[in-house]
C-alpha cells in the first residue's frame, strides 16, 4: 500500500523525512555515490589490514596478520643494520693508526661524530660541553692551541689512553715543587713581575729575570716556551691554565696545584679512545703529526776521525 503521507520537496524533488525544527525541515537527500564508493573502499581496505596485518587483540597477544609483520621486528631489523654499519666502521677504524684517519674524510667524520658523543659521556664534566676547560680548577681549555703534552691525534690518544699523573711507568707525571718559603716578599714580587713580562703583560725586570734563571727555566724554558716532555706550561703567550693575575701566578709558585686525569686505556676501548683523540684534535687546536728524526748511523772512518 503506498504511503500518501509522503511529502516531496518540489524544487528538489526529495522527500521529506518529517523532522523540523524551527521551521526548517529535513530532506532524505541521498549520499553522493563517490562518498559510498570511498565509504566501501575503506571498509574493505580495513578487513583486508586486519588480515595481513596484527590487529585483533587476543588473551596473550594479537593476530599475527598473514604477511607475518610485526613493528618489533622490523625495529629490531633496523637496529641489526645499524649494528652492521656501525660495526664496520669501527673496524675501520681499529685497523688504521689515529694519524692516518684524517687521510679517510668520511671515516674521519664519522670518528669525530663517534668521539663527540664519548666526549659528552666521559670529558664535559671536567672539560666542559664546549671542550673550553674550566681556569678556576686548571681544566685545559682544548679549543686552543696550546697543549702540555703535544696536540698532534697520536699525542692526544696516548694522553687519553695514560691519564696524567697516574700511577704506572709509562705515565705521564707533570709535578711543580712547591717555593713557600723560597724567596722573600721583593723577589717573589719580581719574579711574579717577569712571568707576567713573558707574555707582555709587564715589563721585563732584571731581579725577577734572575731568580727565573735559577729556579724555573730548566722546565718552563729560558723565555718560557714551556716543555712538552715535562708537562711544563707555557709562559710566553696570552693562555693561562689557572689565570694570569699577580695574584694567580704567586699562588701557583707557592703552592702549585697540579691537574690529574684519569687513564681512559682503563675504561674505553681503544676505538672509541681514537674516535676521542679525532674529536678532541678537531676542536680547533689540534697539530699536525711530526715524525721523530731517525739518527743516522755514523760512518766508521767519520767515527775515527
Amino acid at each position: 500500500m503506498a504511503n500518501d503521507d509522503k511529502r516531496i520537496d518540489q524544487p528538489t524533488g526529495t522527500e521529506f523525512v518529517g523532522h523540523e525544527w524551527d521551521g526548517i525541515e529535513e530532506l532524505n537527500t541521498p549520499l553522493p555515490r563517490w562518498w559510498l564508493w570511498t565509504f566501501y573502499l575503506t571498509v574493505f581496505w580495513g578487513l583486508a589490514y586486519t588480515v595481513a596485518y596484527p590487529a585483533w587483540p587476543m588473551i596473550s597477544g594479537a593476530t599475527q596478520g598473514m604477511l607475518g609483520w610485526t613493528s618489533r621486528g622490523q625495529l629490531a631489523d633496523e637496529m641489526d643494520l645499524a649494528d652492521q654499519a656501525r660495526m664496520s666502521v669501527n673496524e675501520r677504524i681499529a685497523a688504521l693508526d689515529v694519524e692516518k684517519l684524517a687521510a679517510d674524510p668520511e671515516l674521519m667524520e664519522q670518528a669525530i661524530a663517534g668521539g663527540a658523543a664519548a666526549f659528552r659521556v666521559n670529558c664535559s664534566q671536567c672539560h666542559g660541553s664546549g671542550a673550553a676547560g674550566y681556569q678556576d680548577l686548571g681544566y685545559p681549555n682544548l679549543n686552543d692551541d696550546d697543549w702540555l703534552w703535544g696536540g698532534s691525534m697520536s699525542e692526544i690518544e696516548y694522553t687519553i689512553t695514560h691519564g696524567i699523573r697516574q700511577p704506572g711507568e709509562d705515565r705521564r707525571q707533570g709535578v711543580m715543587p712547591p717555593f713557600d718559603g723560597a724567596f722573600d716578599n721583593a723577589q717573589m714580587a719580581a719574579l711574579v713581575s717577569h712571568v707576567r713580562s713573558l707574555s707582555g703583560l709587564e715589563q721585563p725586570n732584571a731581579a725577577g729575570a734572575a731568580t727565573y734563571a735559577d729556579n724555573c727555566a730548566a722546565c718552563h724554558g729560558t723565555a718560557g716556551e714551556g716543555n712538552r716532555e715535562l708537562g711544563a706550561p707555557r709562559l710566553d703567550d696570552a693562555i693561562w691554565l689557572r689565570g694570569s693575575s699577580a695574584a694567580a701566578i704567586r699562588a701557583q709558585i707557592v703552592n702549585p696545584k697540579m691537574g690529574a686525569m684519569p687513564a681512559f686505556g682503563e675504561r674505553l676501548d681503544p676505538v672509541t679512545i681514537k674516535m676521542l683523540a679525532a674529536f678532541v684534535h678537531s676542536r680547533g687546536g689540534g697539530e699536525d703529526f711530526v715524525e721523530a728524526p731517525v739518527e743516522e748511523p755514523v760512518a766508521e772512518a767519520d767515527a775515527a776521525e
